[in-house]
């Protein structure tokens, strides 16, 4: 699984990236997070919002930082 946190390192975007780390090791699941900070390649995505999370290529959430519950439907499924 691959999971990527988009934004340039605001306040948001950081408790995004700590949010997801967090559910990875609390359920123990195997995945890589990678923070992408360059705005052409967040563009390239298709999202005008930071942060945004994408999931093996799918964009779940954009401009917020998201539920931890809702993180771990998505990386559960």
């Amino acid at each position: 699984m691959e999971i990527k946190v988009l934004g340039p390192g605001c306040a948001k975007c950081v408790k995004a990236e700590k949010l997801v780390k967090e559910v990875l090791e609390e359920t123990g699941l195997d995945a890589s997070v990678e923070k992408v900070t360059d705005m052409m390649q967040i563009a390239s995505y298709g999202v005008f919002g930071t942060p945004s999370v994408i999931v093996d290529g799918e964009v779940k959430c954009t401009g917020k930082v998201p539920k931890k519950e809702d993180v771990i439907a998505w990386i559960t499924k």
